[in-house]
């Protein structure tokens, strides 16, 4: 079972590399970010089309997550963490698949730091910290995937002396990421491949994709009773270099549930240079 995150900022406007990356990979589950579209411009039809039933939580201009699941429909179980229901930005969302239960997240930025932005972004997190919490002690099988809006330690950035400053990197954010994954919660790709150079984000400007110059700050967090069922974990970068593609690069792993064959895969990193 293949489980991928992406975001894809702007959905409709990056909907041809999105419906070319999941031709070639076919992932079971896509949750999405950043989808930029109200709820009634899903492109629920031509998702459809390729054999995918989704779940979408759409925000005109900004956030938005979704869940794409192949062959069967996903069901919705929460919109938004339980604790701030008139929260307006829409950034969590939460399906069953068959026995797996699909958190999608896109964290708050939060810069400019320290700020209001900056303010919002933690307590969003000590919101998801109790959810998660709440979310392990369900004995469920559960995914954490998204867009979390963290750098966790300085391997996970290029230059890390010059993110210090920014809600990405500020030591209150990386902290508030410890206690997360420290209730139990495993960091797949990086258990996987603990001494490789991972970045799943790359800004347009600079040429950064082609100095891979870039972040890592899209997760996937796994409940323990999964973790003995990872077999494979890799970034799709190829896909940040085609044409009109997000600043992000789809990170996916690999279960063996269900006795789904595994599709092993060497994680693909580009040349590291100044």
């Amino acid at each position: 079972m293949r489980i991928a995150t992406y975001n894809i900022n702007g959905l409709n406007a990056r909907l041809p590399v999105l419906l070319r990356w999941l031709e070639k990979t076919q992932p079971d589950v896509a949750c999405l970010q950043e989808l930029k579209s109200p709820q009634e411009r899903f492109p629920a039809d031509a998702l459809r089309e390729l054999g995918y039933e989704a779940v979408w939580h759409g925000q005109k201009s900004w956030n938005g997550v979704a869940v794409l699941v192949r062959g069967s429909t996903p069901i919705e179980v929460q919109r938004g963490l339980p604790e701030d229901p008139d929260d307006t930005q829409s950034r969590y969302l939460e399906v069953d698949v068959g026995r797996i239960r699909v958190a999608c997240l896109y964290l708050p930025n939060g810069n400019p730091a320290p700020g209001p932005k900056f303010d919002y972004k933690l307590r969003w997190m000590e919101q998801l910290i109790r959810h998660a919490q709440s979310l392990l002690a369900s004995d469920k099988p559960v995914v954490m995937a998204g867009d979390f809006n963290v750098i966790p330690t300085a391997r996970d950035v290029y230059k890390p002396e010059r993110w210090v400053d920014d809600a990405l990197f500020r030591e209150e954010t990386r902290a508030a990421f410890e206690r997360l994954v420290a209730q139990g919660w495993t960091d797949a790709i990086r258990t996987l491949h603990p001494e490789a150079v991972i970045y799943t984000y790359f800004d347009y400007f600079r040429n950064a994709f082609q100095r891979h110059a870039g972040l890592r700050i899209d997760h996937l967090l796994l409940s323990p009773s999964l973790v003995p069922h990872l077999r494979a974990a890799a970034v799709d970068l190829d896909v940040r270099g085609w044409e009109k593609s997000s600043d992000h690069a789809p990170v996916w792993i690999e279960l063996d549930w269900k006795n789904t064959a595994s599709r092993r895969a060497t994680l693909k990193t580009a040349p590291h240079s100044d």
